[in-house]
């Protein structure tokens, strides 16, 4: 593969920088700033980027995994509170299926937040979660229905509001027990386990790149700080503890969106097993490498870093989110020594 992004791959990723920077939160007051939020949710729709994974026409998506992660990663690096991974995901789902995208759907998940939710019955047994769609109002999400050894593919109804949970800039929504199955008519074939296996290395490209953001906004922010902050006359930047800190957090990034490319890339063009061996390594490595990051930066931050005014933590808060979603670390690590070593319960 060719790592270099197209001229237009590049533009796309300054204009997304752009316009996050622009309406995405600059300060935890911001948050609460619901005409700004809207304005942000407006922009997204009318620039196309929930429509980036629809059917050409042809069956394959409008746009690659890469044009996807570009995104991803703008959004991350200015804590956008705007659904995107959700509802792109989502229309994934349906564009595998050969429905057509419920607008506004995204993609019920169970407590684990895995692997998408899969219904036997006519209602659900147990409560299942809906990640990053509207915080508010009803939405349709998408979970499967077993056919043999495949899926067909129905929805369930999230109403209400959802609870205040981790993440601030990110709705999780919890659709109760015997909510009811809804097919889906239009869908015109089964999901396979290879067509789930893909869906879910897109997922866990998205958050990567999501991770892979999110460490360069809060960097960014962490730099300025130690560039404005004064302790004994000088800046705490200019001492030598701090910068040996910010350079191993800009290390860490680097080698992140290194490993992160090569999954967004590989869930087109790669067989899903494949494909998904990729996610895997990609996801173990961002989470790692963002939690430290963020940790870092709350400690560059020094007594300020743990106070509610300061940003670092909106940024935390939303890694804890994204390195859960579709398995943490240690899920990706478990995963990949039962399926490159035969070896499921640890090494002897």
């Amino acid at each position: 593969m060719d790592t270099r992004y197209t001229p237009e791959q590049a533009e796309l990723g300054r204009t997304a920088r752009r316009l996050a920077r622009e309406l995405g939160p600059r300060t935890v007051a911001d948050l609460d700033d619901h005409k700004r939020a809207r304005r942000l949710d407006e922009a997204v729709r009318q620039a196309g980027w929930l429509e980036l994974r629809h059917d050409d026409g042809g069956g394959r998506p409008l746009a690659s995994g890469v044009e996807a992660a570009i995104l991803a990663e703008a959004l991350g690096e200015a804590v956008a509170d705007v659904p995107f991974a959700g509802p792109l995901l989502a229309a994934d789902l349906a564009r595998r299926a050969g429905a057509t995208p419920i607008e506004g759907a995204v993609v019920a998940f169970g407590p684990d937040l895995i692997d998408v939710a899969a219904v036997s019955g006519p209602a659900t047994a147990a409560p299942l979660y809906a990640v990053d769609g509207p915080a508010r109002g009803p939405v349709a999400a998408y979970v499967l229905a077993p056919e043999g050894d495949d899926y067909w593919l129905a929805h369930v109804q999230a109403d209400g509001a959802a609870s205040e949970g981790t993440d601030l800039t990110r709705a999780v929504r919890e659709i109760p027990a015997s909510a009811l199955r809804i097919p889906v008519p239009d869908q015109a074939r089964l999901l396979t386990r290879a067509d789930l296996d893909a869906w879910s290395t897109l997922g866990l490209a998205l958050t990567s790149a999501d991770l892979v953001g999110l460490m360069r906004g809060v960097l960014e922010v962490t730099v300025a700080y130690a560039r404005e902050r004064r302790q004994y006359g000088v800046p705490i930047g200019s001492f030598q503890a701090m910068q040996h800190l910010l350079a191993e957090a800009r290390c860490l990034i680097e080698g992140a969106f290194s490993v992160a490319v090569y999954p967004a890339w590989a869930v087109d063009e790669l067989a899903p097993e494949d494909a998904r061996g990729a996610g895997r390594v990609a996801k173990a490595y961002c989470a790692r490498a963002a939690r430290t990051v963020c940790e870092t930066a709350v400690q560059v931050h020094g007594g300020m870093g743990n106070t509610w005014d300061c940003i670092a933590h909106v940024y935390l808060r939303r890694a804890l989110l994204s390195s859960r979603w579709f398995g943490d670390d240690g899920e990706q690590l478990r995963k990949l020594q039962g399926a490159r070593l035969g070896v499921l319960n640890g090494l002897s």
